[in-house]
């Protein structure tokens, strides 16, 4: 059976469209970070997102999460809409984040940090499975069940980030820079991870700075700046574009 088996349920037969977002806009104070931002998100895809910092992929994240609200825009999840959805209704859903950041309960220990992420209601059955699953994957995290999330290395508190989206059973993983900070061996072999993920018929969308990197892991690709999408095309496609 693969790692991810047991990580998500059965969703849309690859190849459909699982997420839509058309035409968003967002108006941060009197900053426009993201104009008119359109693109597809097909079952069991990869599609990656980069460009430099404030080119708009976290708030393109916070806002299909749930975590902000668009100026204007649609973002169709299997047909449902989810603009004016909150972030829990949003991850009901089987979207979940893998922020920017980690954004872990320090005081927490990893073992709880990850049990957290089996909070949705779809997320509850099979919990434990998903647990082991996940310990597999992270075998490290198994040695460090009941330290502090707050005292493990940033590689160690990715693993654990990532290991807490995973219990959540999603049907789409967002992840925000997640080699943000990392030594270039660590993030090598997180991409590593991703594209294991991705093998598997995890369905992905990865916000990146490090766009050789991110853009061999993608299916589609598209190339942000200052809050727009300038070029998209397959991953491979883009990699001699200076802007990518």
């Amino acid at each position: 059976m693969s790692h991810t088996a047991l990580l998500r349920p059965p969703g849309p037969p690859r190849g459909e469209p699982l997420l839509t977002v058309f035409g968003i806009s967002f108006d941060y104070g009197a900053t426009r970070a993201l104009d008119n931002v359109s693109f597809e998100v097909i079952q069991g895809s990869t599609t990656t997102l980069v460009g430099a910092r404030r080119a708009g992929k976290t708030s393109l994240t916070h806002i299909i999460t749930g975590l902000a609200k668009p100026s204007c825009g649609s973002i169709r999840f299997r047909g449902r809409e989810l603009v004016g959805l909150s972030n829990h209704h949003i991850a009901s859903l089987g979207i979940a984040l893998v922020p920017e950041n980690r954004h872990l309960f320090a005081s927490m220990s990893v073992r709880e940090n990850l049990e957290l992420g089996a909070s949705p209601a779809h997320a509850q059955a099979g919990w434990r499975q998903r647990l082991d699953r996940v310990l597999a994957l992270f075998p490290r995290l198994a040695d460090y069940a009941d330290i502090d999330a707050g005292a493990l290395n940033l590689g160690e508190q990715q693993m654990v980030a990532i290991g807490r989206c995973l219990m959540a059973a999603p049907e789409l993983i967002l992840f925000d820079e997640p080699t943000r900070g990392l030594s270039a061996k660590l993030a090598r072999q997180f991409f590593q991870l991703i594209g294991t993920l991705g093998a598997e018929g995890m369905t992905i969308i990865l916000m990146e700075q490090i766009g050789p990197a991110a853009l061999r892991l993608s299916d589609s690709a598209h190339v942000m700046e200052h809050g727009r999408i300038v070029l998209s095309g397959p991953g491979l496609s883009l990699l001699e574009d200076e802007r990518a």
